[in-house]
């Protein structure tokens, strides 16, 4: 019995090891990474590139959509959707383009919905405070808006006082990104899903 249960701890312990493992920056970046603007968590950052092709322009506005769709894996962790935001925001600043210069829309959707929750709605479904409250907040501070599609609340019984109050209730997700296309932004998509 002795020797199953140390096996059992030794797998466990294996097993979250790897968890840490990814949510850390490997050997061979952790010198060179860096976090322009945003650092509240590892993988925001960005690897310095010399000479890059297509450096900041000026003359162009950086406007960008960001879809945010799928659903909650790990209630526990900060979603890596919220993380791919920060990161493009900082890829941006590392290009020389001035933070007046960007502007970023966030239009959240599906079951990433819960994702948005208060912390009290938050501890009422999974049992814990937001960890995703740290990323919106931070990214609220440097302009990032967030839209939450109204459709998909009313799909998945969520009231509006149950969604973080950066976070606006747009009618739906479609109706947002054909209004933020023509005023010139331009989509992407950081969902895994």
């Amino acid at each position: 019995m002795k020797k199953y249960l140390t096996l059992i701890l030794l797998l466990a312990l294996g097993f979250q090891g790897d968890l840490f493992a990814q949510e850390s920056v490997p050997p061979h970046i952790k010198d060179h990474i860096t976090y322009p603007v945003l650092d509240f968590a590892p993988w925001v950052g960005v690897m310095p590139i010399e000479n890059p092709a297509m450096p900041y322009d000026p003359s162009l506005d950086y406007k960008i959509a960001i879809d945010v769709y799928g659903t909650v894996k790990d209630s526990t962790k900060m979603h890596s959707a919220f993380t791919e935001i920060a990161r493009t925001y900082n890829l941006h600043i590392a290009n020389g383009v001035p933070a007046d210069k960007i502007e970023i829309v966030t239009v959240i959707h599906g079951g990433m919905s819960l994702a948005a929750g208060t912390n009290e709605a938050y501890q009422e479904k999974y049992g814990i405070d937001n960890p995703n409250i740290l990323a919106i907040k931070e990214l609220e501070k440097v302009g990032v808006k967030f839209l939450m599609c109204g459709q998909s609340m009313s799909f998945w019984n969520i009231p509006a006082e149950s969604i973080t109050p950066e976070v606006k209730i747009a009618v739906s997700a479609k109706t947002s990104f054909v209004m933020l296309d023509q005023m010139g932004f331009s989509y992407l998509n950081v969902s895994e899903d």
